[in-house]
């Protein structure tokens, strides 16, 4: 029996699989595919994407809390902060941590520029450089022999190590356009679903070594692109501006979340609502000092808190979509399957966002014969084709295709508010013949909300809002109200569309 694509709803009840030693790999120098609109619906239906989405999966089930319950005894509830000691490190993470630790200390190799500058400094083109000309001595000293040694003999002259550092150097940013953003933690991703598939991981019980890789690996490496990004000014790519969630990061949200869910047994009792008991309130974001207490124990508010590192202003007015998923009341759970099918909207389904991932042997151009066809969607409709043409018009196809449309919020209202907008990139689950709201007076711009938000007039808002219970932790009543629920609505797309 075949195996579907796993769905961005579903628990991951599979992992990604490994490659056996035994059959002959023919390795591949992964190269760009996607090249137009209709390559990210492929890319949908593809090999690549199924092993994206499943180890993405794989790594968050790992990330929720479990429950144990020993003879006569009350359940034991695990979780897993970060530099949590019952969270335990093999071999191969172990060394990939050493590994970030030494392209952290090349940023000291290339000082940034001094002087006040507007863009990215030009010194990251030189750590970049140092980077790329040491890839391979860093894989060799790093990885483990049987992956890099993984189908020699073969006769070709491409290596695992060729794939590998393909993946590994696309995770730092661009050094061309000086920014960073989440196609590049997507290529990182990869990297380490390469490792995996070739078996560098040690294979422990189910949960172990994935959350070795979360905490050990992928926590570190966010910190360096942190660090990168403060140090050379990086611009965020490809951003959406307030309306997109972060600038530069996503899957630290999704983990994040994971680690405040309520607990569970195994990975087929993934709940849909729900948190840990002694979870913060999901509108802790909007208070410093909460954030502050939590940044160095959750992933999610650790992103939050280098947010406030970088911006100043109040938390709503600069980042409005995480304000709005704080009023979320159905619990971290909840928000960790939005998470997840966000991403697969906003990161997976974007082609600015997807069009620089490379496809080699490990993640593959091919189709999955599994995969169902891709739901036609804003994200999937309104992508550039093949047939535009260069700004000199003189009939040769652009290599760029039509410019993306704007980046405006996915939910808002096709009304002209100033200054002027394009059209911009709908989530899959919104609804763009219903209209959310009355038009904005002249010179007012209409209120923004979540991508998943309810299609409900405003006056439930207030009220909504004015209901919480009294043991709910509230911000300060000055802040603007949040919407209510704003997972609700993608998941009752979701489940209109299987039906």
């Amino acid at each position: 029996m075949v195996s579907k694509s796993p769905r961005p709803e579903e628990p991951p009840t599979t992992s990604l699989k490994y490659l056996d030693p035994s059959v002959q790999h023919v390795f591949i120098s992964p190269s760009k595919k996607i090249n137009e609109g209709e390559d990210v619906s492929f890319f949908l239906t593809s090999k690549a994407y199924k092993k994206i989405m499943t180890f993405l999966l794989q790594l968050n089930g790992a990330m929720y809390p479990r429950q144990s319950r020993g003879e006569g005894s009350k359940p034991t509830i695990h979780t897993w902060e970060l530099g949590s000691p019952a969270v335990e490190f093999s071999r191969t993470v172990i060394s990939l941590r050493k590994l970030v630790a030494r392209l952290n200390a090349v940023i000291d190799e290339a000082p940034p520029e001094t002087g006040p500058r507007r863009f990215g400094n030009m010194s990251f083109r030189k750590w970049y450089e140092i980077v790329e000309s040491r890839i391979g001595e860093y894989l060799t000293e790093f990885l483990p022999a049987q992956v890099l040694l993984f189908g020699h003999g073969s006769g070709r002259d491409i290596a695992a190590k060729d794939e590998l550092g393909t993946y590994l150097l696309g995770s730092f940013g661009s050094a061309q356009r000086l920014d960073y953003g989440s196609g590049h933690e997507l290529s990182f991703l990869a990297f380490l679903g390469a490792i995996w598939m070739l078996g560098g991981f040690e294979k422990a019980e189910p949960g172990v070594e994935e959350r070795g890789i979360v905490l050990g690996v992928i926590e570190p490496y966010l910190q360096l692109i942190r660090r990168l990004i403060k140090v050379y000014n990086l611009e965020p790519a490809g951003s959406h501006g307030v309306w997109g969630l972060d600038d530069h990061s996503f899957i630290p949200y999704i983990f994040g979340s994971a680690q405040f869910a309520p607990a569970i047994s195994s990975l087929e009792q993934i709940p849909a609502e729900g948190s840990l008991p002694d979870a913060p309130d999901p509108a802790g974001v909007a208070k410093v000092n909460i954030v502050e207490a939590e940044r160095n124990r959750n992933m999610y508010f650790g992103a939050v808190g280098f947010i406030y590192d970088v911006k100043k202003g109040p938390f709503w007015e600069h980042s409005p979509i995480l304000y709005d998923i704080s009023g979320v009341r159905a619990g971290w759970a909840k928000i960790n399957k939005g998470m997840i099918k966000m991403y697969n909207a906003e990161v997976l389904s974007k082609f600015p966002v997807v069009q620089h991932f490379p496809f080699g042997s490990l993640f593959p151009w091919e189709r999955d014969p599994s995969a169902e066809s891709p739901v036609t969607s804003i994200h999937t409709s309104s992508q550039p084709s093949k047939t535009s043409f260069n700004a000199g018009g003189m009939g040769k196809p652009s290599t760029r295709g039509h410019p993306q449309e704007g980046t405006k919020a996915p939910w808002a209202s096709n009304i002209a508010a100033p200054p002027p907008a394009s059209l911009g990139t709908a989530a899959p689950w919104a609804r763009p013949s219903e209209s959310l709201r009355a038009a904005p007076s002249a010179g007012q711009l209409p209120i923004t909300r979540a991508p998943w938000g309810d299609p409900q007039p405003i006056a439930p808002f207030v009220e909504a809002s004015s209901t919480r219970s009294p043991t709910t932790r509230n911000i300060n009543s000055n802040l603007p109200p949040r919407l209510p629920n704003p997972l609700k609505a993608a998941e009752s797309e979701s489940q209109t569309k299987q039906n």
